[in-house]
């Protein structure tokens, strides 16, 4: 009986390692979707000067690959920044890329669990650099 005990237990004990590492390994990979702010639909294009009143948002996955562009749908609105980081953050964006950022809108971006990257260039380089280690 003792020795059906030991062996219950270490099989449990195992699964709860195998569990446990498995959700390491889950935050570990949590998926970085950068956007970068953008004057041009192409990745080509040059970085938008104030991400809010960019005329699109390009985006890319953790690998810095391109996955789509989009309209900025708030681009002509009257107060752009934090509509378009509702947007953003809906979209499941980390990262956001544009030339600046004011002190309000990067505490409103960390808030919402977004970095900030200030880049001038194009936005395939930003979308590199902005995943680029620490």
């Amino acid at each position: 009986m003792k020795s059906f005990i030991r062996t219950v237990l270490s099989v449990v004990f195992a699964a709860m390692l195998i569990v446990t590492s498995g959700l390491g390994l889950a935050q570990k990979n949590k998926s970085e979707r950068v956007a970068v702010a953008a004057n041009d639909k192409t990745i080509a294009a040059s970085v938008g000067s104030q991400a809010g009143r960019s005329p699109y948002f390009l985006f890319f996955d953790k690998q810095g690959a391109f996955v789509e562009a989009v309209d900025n749908p708030y681009k002509n609105g009257g107060n752009a920044g934090i509509p378009a980081l509702e947007f953003l953050a809906g979209k499941g964006v980390t990262i956001l890329v544009a030339e600046g950022f004011g002190p309000k809108i990067v505490e409103v971006m960390k808030s919402k669990g977004m970095r900030p990257v200030e880049f001038k260039g194009n936005a395939k380089d930003a979308a590199k650099k902005a995943l680029e280690p620490k």
